[in-house]
C-alpha cells in the first residue's frame, strides 16, 4: 500500500526519467492546471502507481507502451513515448524494430502512421526538420526465408516443429492455406528472424499487440513462445496491468484472463508427464 504522497513522489522521479530531467512538483502541477483530475491520475496513478511497478524494468515498460500505442494510432502520445523509450535506453533501431512488428501483426497501415511518428520525434531529439534517407532492408530468397522461419518455430515451441525447413513449412500451409504461406516466409522467415530486437523481445511485443487487440486465440499460441523465449510468467501478467491503462480494464482483463489460461494449459501438460 502506498500513500498519495509518495505515489506524487513515484510519478515526478518517473517524469524525470521519460523526460531526461524535466520533472517536477511545479511540471506535475502544470499536467494538473491543464488537465484537471485527468492530469492528477496521470501523475499520481499512470506515472506514480503503475510505471513504479517493479515487475517490469522501465525501459520494458517503455517498449511495451510504445507498442500499444504504434498499435492504435495514438500519435501524440507515440511522439512523446518515443522520446521517453529513447530516455529508458531503447535504441532507435529497436524502437524502429516495434514499428516492424506491429506491422506483421497489426497491419501496415498502422505500421505506417506510426512510423512517422517515430520519424517526427527523432527529429525533436535532433533538433532537425528531417532524417537521413535510411537503407532499405535486406533482400532474401525463399531458400534462407525458409531455414530462418524453421529456426524461428524451434524456439517459438520449444522445438516441437519439425527441424526440416520443407516439412515445418508445408504443416503451417496445410494449416492456414495462403495465409500460412505469408506468415512461414515473411512473418517467421523475415520479421522474426531480424536481430533488431532480442526474441525474448520480440515475444513480448507480439504478446503485447495481441493484448490490446485482443487476439486471444493467438495470445494461447504466444504466451508459451514468450516463456520460451526467456520471459517470465510475471513479467506476462505485467503486460496486461500496463494495458489497463493503455488499452483499459476490459482489455486487460480479456489479457490477463488469456495469459493465465496459457499458463494453466501449460500446468496441465506437465502434469501429465
Amino acid at each position: 500500500m502506498s500513500t498519495q504522497a509518495e505515489r506524487r513522489a513515484n510519478g515526478i522521479d518517473v517524469m524525470n526519467t521519460l523526460t531526461g530531467g524535466g520533472g517536477s512538483a511545479e511540471a506535475a502541477a502544470s499536467m494538473e492546471r491543464r488537465h484537471g483530475d485527468l492530469g492528477t491520475f496521470a501523475v499520481d496513478h499512470v506515472l506514480g502507481n503503475l510505471w513504479s511497478r517493479p515487475q517490469l524494468s522501465r525501459r520494458d515498460r517503455s517498449m511495451i507502451v510504445v507498442t500499444f500505442l504504434a498499435t492504435i494510432g495514438a500519435s501524440d502520445e507515440l511522439t512523446t513515448h518515443v522520446v521517453g523509450a529513447v530516455n529508458h535506453g531503447l535504441s532507435r533501431d529497436e524502437i524502429r524494430e516495434i514499428v516492424n512488428q506491429v506491422a506483421g501483426y497489426g497491419g501496415f497501415p498502422m505500421a505506417m502512421h506510426a512510423t512517422r511518428m517515430v520519424d517526427k520525434a527523432f527529429c525533436r531529439i535532433d533538433g532537425v526538420a528531417r532524417l537521413p534517407d535510411r537503407e532499405p532492408g535486406p533482400a532474401v530468397d525463399d531458400d534462407d526465408r525458409h531455414v530462418a522461419a524453421t529456426d524461428v518455430l524451434g524456439t517459438l515451441f520449444a522445438g516441437r516443429t519439425s527441424s526440416d525447413p520443407a516439412e515445418a513449412r508445408a504443416g503451417v500451409v496445410d494449416s492456414l492455406g495462403g495465409v500460412g504461406e505469408m506468415a512461414f516466409d515473411w512473418g517467421f522467415g523475415e520479421l522474426w528472424a531480424r536481430p533488431e530486437l532480442s526474441r525474448r523481445d520480440r515475444s513480448m511485443v507480439t504478446v503485447a499487440i495481441l493484448a490490446i487487440l485482443r487476439c486471444t486465440d493467438e495470445l494461447a499460441i504466444h504466451v508459451p513462445g514468450a516463456l520460451n523465449h526467456g520471459c517470465s510468467r510475471e513479467e506476462i501478467e505485467e503486460i496486461m496491468v500496463q494495458l489497463t491503462v493503455y488499452g483499459g480494464f476490459p482489455r486487460a482483463v480479456e489479457g490477463m484472463r488469456g495469459a493465465r489460461a496459457a499458463f494453466a494449459k501449460i500446468d496441465a501438460r506437465a502434469a501429465k508427464v
